[in-house]
């Protein structure tokens, strides 16, 4: 076993962890916290999608022992005080979402997306969102979710 300190939300977090602890289990079953789904452990899916050290990163493809002393946020770690975070705003309004299950995933890709490029055309959008896979939508809510948010954000 070996011993990870992190900070999760906003909160430091320690645990003793096996060595080949993928970074996603860490978080869903150390944690707690399932909002970070678990798709297809090959990082093709992006459901994974979380934010280390400010920038979007698949959980499946990152070990536990990689994130020591990281600052990590989930999708639990967006919104603040009761209040959605602007994207997943957007995406609620403009009903960026069926089944959900890639809706973490493509919420924190997106606010990444939006940190980069304030003001992302549809094309842009389009190209930055091929990790992540979504197999109810279509795409065309999400996209106006990410360009909604963008211009929420100050885009």
């Amino acid at each position: 076993m070996t011993t990870v300190s992190m900070t999760v939300n906003g909160k430091k977090r320690t645990a003793d962890v096996a060595p080949n602890t993928l970074l996603v289990h860490y978080i869903r079953d150390n944690l707690r916290l399932t909002g970070t789904h678990v798709g297809c452990d090959t990082s093709q899916c992006g459901a994974c999608t979380i934010h280390v050290n400010g920038d979007s990163v698949k959980a499946c493809t990152m070990l536990a022992v990689q994130a020591e002393g990281a600052n990590i946020t989930t999708i639990e770690g967006l919104a603040q005080n009761g209040d959605l975070h602007p994207m997943q705003a957007a995406f609620k309004e403009n009903h960026g979402l069926q089944c959900g299950f890639c809706t973490p995933g493509m919420i924190m890709s997106a606010v990444d997306l939006v940190k980069r490029n304030p003001n992302p055309s549809e094309e842009t959008i389009r190209s930055e969102l091929q990790g992540n896979i979504c197999r109810c939508t279509g795409y065309h809510n999400i996209v106006k979710s990410v360009k909604a948010a963008s211009e929420n954000m100050g885009g």
